[in-house]
Formats: structure tokens, C-alpha cells, sequence
């Protein structure tokens, strides 16, 4: 009976602990991505995430306006292991990082509102698994005049 219990406590205490440790992983990437959004940019909102393995594709849609100047910063626990693209809602591809040495932002200003698709996915030659942070800043628009 202490064998069964003493197996039952252990079992609880490894699944309270384990999602912990991936908070913990998620806590330190966010921080790693707001770093790169430092001032004068600001970072527009929650970050957008995936846990992402194989061929995976994260899809997410934002919207940018005109006159504002933006960074896009991918985040993962291996640099430049994410590779991202950037769409109009005709699917026309306005960047992809993937172009650039897969680097982990970019900045660009914006001349007319247009609403995006945004594509993350794993670098096939770094890794087959992992978190995918994508995190938007702007500049204010005293800031960029």
C-alpha cells in the first residue's frame, strides 16, 4: 500500500513540476523577445506563439497602419531557428527571413493600412521541434518623424 502511494505522490509531483519548467522555458524566451523590442520600439500586444515540430506552420493575422514604422522579432531557443513570412490578405508575400539568413527581425515602415498574414515555421536545419515567439513593435509617430 506505502509502495502504490509513495508511486502515486511521485507520479503528481512530476506533472506539477513539468509544466513549470515549459513556463519557465516560455518565461525566459518572451524576455529574450522583448529585449530586441527595446526603445524606441514598443511592443504592440501579446506575443503570438506556437510549439511548433516537424513542417509545421503557425499562422497568425495582424493588421499594420499606415505611417507607422514596425519590427518583427522571431524568438526561439536557437538563433535564427524560426523562419517567417509576411503576406497581404492576397497572399502576395511582402518579406520573408528566410531571404535575409533567416534573421530574427525586421523592420519596415508602412505606407498604406494593410492586414497580414504572418507564417512561422521551423528552420529544417537547426531543429524538428520547438517554440515558435513572434512579438510586433512599432515606433510611436513622434518618434520616427
Amino acid at each position: 500500500m506505502k509502495s502504490h502511494l509513495s508511486t502515486f505522490l511521485l507520479v503528481i509531483t512530476i506533472l506539477l513540476v513539468s509544466p513549470l519548467k515549459l513556463n519557465s522555458q516560455e518565461d525566459v524566451l518572451f524576455s529574450n523577445c522583448i529585449n530586441q523590442l527595446k526603445s524606441p520600439f514598443i511592443a504592440s500586444g501579446q506575443p503570438f506563439r506556437a510549439f511548433l515540430t516537424g513542417d509545421e506552420v503557425a499562422e497568425f493575422h495582424t493588421t499594420f497602419f499606415s505611417g507607422s514604422m514596425y519590427r518583427v522579432v522571431a524568438c526561439s531557443h536557437e538563433q535564427n531557428n524560426i523562419l517567417f513570412s509576411i503576406y497581404d490578405k492576397d497572399r502576395n508575400l511582402l518579406f520573408s527571413n528566410e531571404n535575409y539568413e533567416a534573421t530574427g527581425s525586421w523592420d519596415f515602415k508602412i505606407e498604406g493600412s494593410v492586414e497580414c498574414i504572418v507564417e512561422a515555421r521551423l528552420n529544417p536545419k537547426k531543429s524538428t521541434s520547438g517554440i515558435a515567439m513572434l512579438m510586433i513593435g512599432f515606433k510611436s509617430m513622434e518618434e520616427h518623424k
